[in-house]
């Protein structure tokens, strides 16, 4: 057994009338959660892990190393929700809409991350908890982690954010294509698809795109370059023959549409283009900030830029006064990195997330955050 399955607790919270920012309301909304640890008397030993797109709440089986290694499960409470929309328990468009009796399918309501945000805080006071001292999460995940300390700026103490800011307008026009794949596939039927196959060839395509933007040019020469696929014919022998670049993107969205909901990744990708603090604050998000912040920003990343991450710490940390320090990881993993490469995160996380009463940052954490500090 993983150490992780020994103290490890799941269940679901329901929230009822959860009224959204597009002005719809869920009549009931399920949050399923998983939570290593105990949270004590007064919640100091509490860390809420936000997951990234296709995520789960269950983070020993997508960032088990990190889990591993970064937290100490006998002292430490450590809770992570699958988002509303998402497709691993949480109420979704797969869910029964108690006013027709079917599927939410097309009709389920848009979703952002503030309202993802808000669900975790009803939850977590649900659950007896009424703080944290960190919220940590990649991607989507540290969209959410940046919306807690604006939101909610006397609830959490420090947050850890992994490539993520607003989305520029490249992110934003490749979530777009990636929508229209899949509304175009025929099996889509304006997303009331239940009773059949479903759009699985337009979300595998919507796949095989978005991965171009997880990983890097240079890894992929590295990998593929411009070979011939290893399982196929070869390209320039017929005109079904594939480059090994496409053969790993094709494999790639196979897997995907086996594991993940067409709904959950329109509703999914529609909320990151939509995260931007500075706009549901009329412009004064960063003000609000007041925990301690580290960002890290992946030099090959080509979604989330590492310059714009090391921007965005350097302009709250202005606005605020707050303690927002930037690394930038080397790595040609690209956005990715944070799961292919976890071990260059964890000395740094380690110390700047050190499970004692009143924790700060090293001085060697603090050191590094300085030198990469733009």
């Amino acid at each position: 057994m993983h150490p992780a399955q020994s103290c490890l607790t799941e269940g679901t919270v329901t929230l009822q009338n959860f009224e959204l920012e597009c002005g719809r309301t869920l009549p009931e909304a399920g949050l399923r959660y998983a939570r290593f640890g105990e949270p004590n008397q007064d919640c100091s030993n509490v860390t809420l892990v936000c997951h990234a797109l296709s995520g789960s709440s269950r983070i020993d089986q997508w960032w088990p190393d990190l889990l591993a290694q970064l937290f100490d499960l006998e002292r430490e409470c450590i809770i992570c929700f699958n988002l509303i929309g998402s497709c691993y328990g949480s109420t979704s468009a797969a869910s029964i809409d108690p006013e027709t009796g079917r599927p939410y399918g097309g009709r389920f309501p848009q979703l952002t991350v503030r309202d993802w945000v808000r669900s975790e805080k009803l939850a977590l006071e649900k659950l007896g908890i009424t703080h944290i001292r960190c919220a940590i999460g990649p991607s989507l995940g540290g969209m959410q982690a940046i919306q807690w300390a604006v939101d909610y700026p006397d609830w959490v103490d420090r947050i850890v954010v992994m490539g993520a800011t607003p989305l520029n307008a490249l992110g934003i026009g490749l979530n777009h294509i990636q929508r229209e794949v899949i509304r175009l596939d025929p099996e889509f039927r304006g997303g009331d698809y239940y009773d059949g196959p479903g759009p699985r060839t337009g979300l595998a395509q919507a796949r095989a795109i978005a991965m171009t933007t997880y990983k890097s040019s240079e890894l992929f020469h590295a990998r593929h370059g411009r070979r011939a696929d290893r399982k196929g014919e070869a390209p320039w022998k017929s005109a079904h023959g594939r480059f090994d670049i496409s053969g790993y993107l094709e494999y790639q969205g196979e897997i995907f549409w086996k594991r993940f909901d067409p709904n959950a990744y329109l509703c999914v990708t529609r909320a990151m283009e939509l995260f931007d603090p500075q706009r549901d604050w009329d412009g004064k998000a960063w003000e609000r900030v007041r925990a301690k912040a580290l960002l890290f920003g992946i030099s090959s990343d080509v979604l989330f830029p590492a310059k714009e991450v090391g921007t965005l710490a350097v302009e709250v940390r202005t606005a605020s006064g707050a303690d927002w320090r930037y690394i930038c990881v080397e790595s040609s993993h690209g956005h990715d990195s944070f799961l292919a490469e976890p071990e260059k995160l964890e000395g740094v996380l380690r110390e700047f997330m050190e499970y004692r009463e009143g924790g700060t940052v090293s001085s060697s954490a603090a050191r590094a955050g300085e030198r990469k500090t733009p």
